[in-house]
């Protein structure tokens, strides 16, 4: 009996499964590592330009938020920065500025409202009125404690005439500028009109509520006989105070004690409003440090000195 050869049998299945699965494996993890890479390529690429071109991309951005403010009908006081590319570099040395100055007085330029320099102050007059009856006197009077108040005006921005360089009113003065990382460094100085005094009666109040009379006197015939009658107009809260917005209007144009801390107060909020809400972010905004910040009054020291007298 002839026995037949045995036939070679082909790999079982579950041997090429496994061998599929571990190509296929291997191949993804090829095109993970790939796509891996890629990416972080990618990103260092556009860290490095935004690093490069940082300041032309502030820019661009702070131009976009400007118009979207703009169309929504927001208006608000943003720091201006100039479009520059990374090779206009800034040489350092320098003690003037052609540039940076007229950024800055741009903003100034910009100011609608005053400065205020405020005070309270308290007082004490009296009201008296008599009238005629006859043969019987009629008369009343009556002392009333009062709370004034006032305020001094400093006109932040004078005019276009006030700031031309004939006038000599404004002065920047660069000791270096920003470059290799470092801020430039400036100094501001300014010239103002002195702080106006209350110009009439109306620019003083008078606080009603702790306002209150003090001491009555009065005639024996008060309010009999009819004084009442002819009195009582003359002590009506309108007349009343009418009356004390004149003292207090007087007193706050001539009373040291008033006067005083008005300009002393007016002219330290000029000093902090153009400094920390104009000159300092658009210098910063540039890349400068504010050294140095002051303000001279027009009239001089001297004309100071007498409105506080």
């Amino acid at each position: 009996m002839i026995r037949q050869p045995d036939t070679q049998q082909g790999p079982q299945p579950d041997v090429q499964a496994n061998s599929q699965q571990a190509v296929h494996q291997t191949v993804r993890q090829a095109v993970r590592r790939r796509r891996t890479s890629s990416r972080v390529r990618t990103a260092a690429a556009e860290l490095a330009a935004g690093h490069i071109f940082r300041r032309a991309v502030a820019s661009l951005a702070l131009l976009g938020l400007l118009a979207a403010l703009h169309i929504a009908g927001i208006s608000i006081q943003l720091p201006k920065m100039s479009f520059a590319w990374p090779w206009q570099k800034i040489s350092s040395g320098s003690t003037t500025n052609t540039d940076l100055g007229p950024w800055v007085l741009q903003k100034i330029e910009g100011i609608s409202r005053p400065a205020l320099g405020e005070a309270n102050f308290t007082f004490l007059f009296t009201h008296r009125a008599s009238r005629s009856i006859g043969p019987w006197p009629c008369w009343y009077a009556s002392t009333f404690y009062a709370v004034g108040h006032a305020s001094a005006t400093v006109e932040l921005n004078p005019g276009p005439s006030w700031w031309t360089p004939a006038a000599g009113h404004f002065q920047l003065r660069t000791f270096s500028r920003p470059g290799l990382g470092k801020p430039g460094h400036v100094a501001v100085t300014m010239v103002l009109p002195l702080p106006q005094l209350p110009q009439s009666a109306h620019d003083v109040t008078i606080d009603n509520i702790p306002s209150r009379p003090t001491g009555i006197q009065h005639s024996w015939t008060y309010p009999g006989l009819g004084c009442g009658v002819l009195l009582r107009p003359q002590f009506s809260p309108s007349v009343l105070y009418s009356l004390a917005q004149q003292i207090a209007f007087a007193k706050s144009r001539h009373s040291a004690a008033i006067t005083r801390p008005l300009i002393s107060t007016a002219e330290a909020e000029a000093v902090r409003t153009i400094r920390d809400s104009f000159v300092q972010p658009t210098v910063n905004a540039l890349g400068y440090r504010l050294d140095k910040f002051a303000i001279r009054w027009a009239a001089g020291r001297a004309a100071a000195d007498r409105l506080r007298s």
